[in-house]
């Protein structure tokens, strides 16, 4: 007689033993990559460790053409960041992204909103670069920050795709919530992951008159 298993069974069979094993993290979150708006994909039992289900929708613009692109996978709580994050890290390279974390089974089903496009400069400017194959880069060509970034970022350490992982470094504008990023902790992207050794996010110089022009923008 042949046994017909479902992935419904498997999921509740794997549930039943972290109940059973008392493990401290028995967690199940939606995972899947596409690009659009929102992705769907299969429950499945986070890794030991993770304990929050992510989602991530992000917009990027390269060269002027935009793109959006959905993520949703496992992650550490204690790494997660639920809010918009503005980055610039060339005059052509923009990207915004809007996250969701949270600690229930599948929590991340479904979706949230696509972040806009703010690409008006607000005076500011910042050192900017990015390497790969190596944790450092020099940063000598400035780039215009747009937005509410207001802040001077540089990133460095080991980012994951899949099983391929490399060195990389990465310098520009970016919104004061980029900051939430700590040495240590992992940044998920639409793409990939980022394992941080360098996160440095400081005040952007102020130019002359810059606060003034801050106060007309915020009224308009």
């Amino acid at each position: 007689m042949r046994i017909t298993r479902s992935p419904q069974l498997g999921l509740l069979a794997l549930s039943l033993l972290c109940t059973l094993l008392s493990l401290a993290q028995c967690l199940t979150c939606e995972v899947c990559k596409h690009s659009g708006p929102s992705c769907k994909g299969k429950l499945k039992l986070c890794e030991a460790g993770k304990d929050a289900c992510l989602i991530v929708v992000g917009l990027s613009t390269t060269g002027g053409i935009e793109s959006v692109d959905t993520s949703k996978s496992c992650m550490k709580y204690k790494h997660c960041y639920s809010g918009f994050i503005s980055t610039s890290l060339g005059q052509e390279e923009h990207m915004v992204s809007n996250s969701y974390c949270c600690q229930e089974d599948g929590c991340n089903k479904g979706s949230i909103p696509t972040p806009k496009n703010n690409s008006t400069r607000n005076g500011l400017r910042c050192p900017a670069c990015k390497a790969t194959f190596r944790e450092h880069c020099s940063g000598k060509e400035p780039v215009q920050c747009v937005g509410n970034e207001t802040h001077c970022v540089y990133f460095a350490g080991t980012v994951y795709a899949g099983i391929v992982r490399t060195k990389f470094a990465a310098r520009g504008c970016a919104s004061e919530s980029a900051c939430n990023a700590q040495v240590g902790g992992e940044v998920p992207s639409v793409t990939y992951t980022y394992e941080l050794r360098r996160a440095d996010c400081v005040p952007a110089p102020q130019p002359p008159g810059w606060a003034e022009k801050k106060l007309t923008l915020s009224v308009h």
